[in-house]
């Protein structure tokens, strides 16, 4: 793997702000409030010739029970990977007694330790470091995350204590052998659970308490000789109950997720069936084009009668996305994944297909003779070829004569023939219609004009005579 540093510290520090600019990206949430982030955010350091793991962590408290538990074990855990450790404390704050505790649970870990003061914008750095000095921690650093001041001097001493190992490949962000597979869905219907157990481990923290995820998380994971990148991401509630800053950033990180998932996994509570709020998530999936895959999860706890009353309603209300599969499992108890990942490939499949042109008119032409679209103002429109137009998801360009007046059921039998004929599953199917010119077209006014030309070279061959 690549070196790791992790970022702790108590709440509101600035972690997050530093992990941001060390990635040079705005991945992790940041928000003038404690108690943001609660889940490891990973990322990767590109700013010195040898590239390394950053990872942000919540922030440690002495707390026993909840989520500020969870997300204290998130962060040991984080120090227990990482290679470097970076104590982040607020210069502004000055030195406080969690700050000490923070230090003792690093030293435990056993592993070299930097200390951070942040915030020092518009302050003495020799003051605000000689503050910090009853840590014992060296070498400390003053630096302003905010303004990216002072991380020279921090990466120099990261390169010098990071161990000597080789950069493999799986980690590069562009590799396109791996799959990259979003899980969405309304708060509290188990996304997390679905990560941890496909991972094998409490990689995110998974409660009851609805809306624990806040950021978008990605993990990579290997399964079956296969790389996959699972983005676990913050659950969409309706517009008007989406108050707090921190959620409506949430809710943006899950559509930026969306946007950049080749497959989309959208997970439903099988016990409350489908709600409007899933039927809003799976239409920011369909406009962007992605391949779907519907998971009913907490199957197992429903009786015969539920279970027939839950697909009853799937067919009835999500009719509009009847292209994409719909899987039953559980998250908590492992059951159905096989299905969803089978369901997962051929969705994958069928939305990176590279059509040829000859096999798209082929197709255009016999959907055409089993049935012509209907007859628009004395005339029916002409479909000539089609070719490729891209990918994820497909895209067809057919051109022909007066298609502007193919009505929609016409398109819509065509995108299903389609479909039927090379077996497309999970994924939305555009179609672009384009008329050829008409080379006539501006022919009657050029006549017009030359008329009106000779008629008045003889008006004045007439006159001299």
């Amino acid at each position: 793997m690549l070196p790791l540093l992790a970022l702790v510290g108590r709440p509101n520090v600035g972690k997050s702000t530093l992990f941001n600019a060390l990635t040079r990206s705005r991945d992790a949430l940041v928000a003038n409030q404690p108690g943001v982030t609660r889940d490891r955010q990973y990322g990767v350091c590109r700013l010195l010739d040898r590239p390394f793991l950053v990872v942000d962590t919540g922030g440690l408290t002495d707390a026993s029970e909840g989520l500020a538990a969870l997300t204290c074990q998130q962060s040991l855990q984080a120090m227990r990977e990482a290679a470097v450790i970076a104590l982040v404390v607020d210069a502004r704050d000055g030195l406080l007694a969690q700050d000490r505790q923070v230090v003792d649970e690093a030293r435990r870990c056993n592993r070299p330790l930097l200390l951070l003061v942040n915030k020092t914008d518009g302050l003495d750095p020799d003051q605000a470091l000689a503050e910090f000095a009853p840590l014992g921690v060296q070498p400390a650093f003053a630096v302003a995350a905010s303004h990216q001041r002072g991380l020279g001097p921090v990466l120099e001493a990261v390169a010098a204590r990071l161990p000597q190992e080789d950069t493999p490949s799986w980690l590069d962000d562009a590799d396109p052998a791996r799959m990259r597979l979003a899980i969405v869905g309304r708060p509290n219907v188990g996304k997390s659970t679905l990560v941890n157990r496909l991972l094998g481990e409490e990689r995110v923290i998974a409660s009851d308490v609805p809306g624990t995820t806040r950021d978008a998380i990605a993990v990579d994971l290997e399964r079956d000789g296969r790389k996959y990148r699972l983005i676990d991401t913050a659950g969409i509630r309706r517009r008007a109950r989406v108050e707090e800053a921190v959620e409506k950033f949430s809710v943006l990180k899950t559509l930026q997720a969306i946007e950049s998932a080749q497959v989309v996994v959208v997970l439903l509570d099988a016990g409350e069936g489908v709600t409007d709020q899933d039927a809003t998530v799976l239409g920011q999936v369909l406009e962007a084009g992605k391949g779907l895959v519907i998971a009913l999860n907490k199957w197992d706890g429903l009786d015969a009668y539920q279970r027939e009353q839950c697909l009853a309603d799937v067919g009835r209300k999500l009719a509009f996305v009847e292209y994409a599969p719909v899987l039953r499992l559980s998250a908590r108890h492992g059951s159905g994944i096989g299905e969803l990942f089978r369901a997962i490939h051929r969705t994958h499949a069928s939305a990176t297909r590279q059509f040829t042109t000859s096999e798209l008119t082929r197709a255009i032409e016999a959907a055409y003779e089993a049935l012509q679209p209907p007859v628009v103002r004395g005339h029916v429109a002409k479909l000539r070829y089609a070719h490729p137009g891209g990918t994820n998801p497909p895209t067809v360009v057919i051109h022909g004569s007066r298609v502007g007046s193919i009505p929609v059921s016409y398109k819509r039998y065509l995108e299903n023939f389609l479909r039927r004929r090379f077996k497309l599953v999970g994924t939305p199917l555009r179609l672009e219609f384009r008329a050829g010119e008409n080379p006539y077209e501006g022919r009657k006014n050029e006549l017009t004009e030359r008329q009106i030309q000779r008629r008045r070279r003889l008006m004045r061959h007439a006159r001299k005579r």
